[in-house]
């Protein structure tokens, strides 16, 4: 969360990643127009924004999980430990939009809201199905033992 915070300030603000993204575009192609430039930005600030929530929920989620000292928490307890990450996740990301509007180079918008919750909730898509995986695996390296 304190690393969501700082990159919420100046630091990474739209006019700061512009001048390494768009050099490095035109590194690669000096034909590369303005706008493809403004598009690639825009698509790399919201990817992080989908990344970060995806691990801030899957690490809260971890952290509730373990809270309740279950290392193998039944699926009951998994949906609710997933949901309360989840929360935690979306409500963070109202918090530091909310922070962002008092930021001068920044602004806060319900889209990133929205699209933090998606990748809170991708995050936890992609935990659980790893956990699913993982016990699959662990099905099959048994039935392969006992042969």
């Amino acid at each position: 969360m304190a690393l969501i915070f700082a990159g919420s300030t100046d630091l990474l603000s739209s006019q700061r990643t512009s001048r390494i993204i768009g050099p490095l575009l035109r590194f690669f192609d000096p034909n590369v127009t303005d706008e493809t430039i403004r598009l690639v930005q825009m698509v790399i600030r919201k990817g992080g924004h989908l990344t970060e929530y995806a691990i801030l929920a899957m690490l809260a989620r971890r952290a509730f999980s373990n809270r309740r000292g279950i290392p193998n928490a039944s699926q009951l307890s998994t949906t609710k430990t997933s949901w309360q990450a989840w929360w935690l996740s979306t409500l963070y990301a109202g918090t530091d939009e909310i922070h962002q509007a008092f930021v001068s180079s920044r602004q806060g918008s319900p889209w990133d809201v929205l699209i933090d919750s998606i990748g809170a909730c991708l995050g936890l898509c992609a935990m659980n199905w790893h956990a699913r995986w993982r016990s699959g695996r662990r099905g099959v390296d048994l039935d392969q033992r006992r042969r």
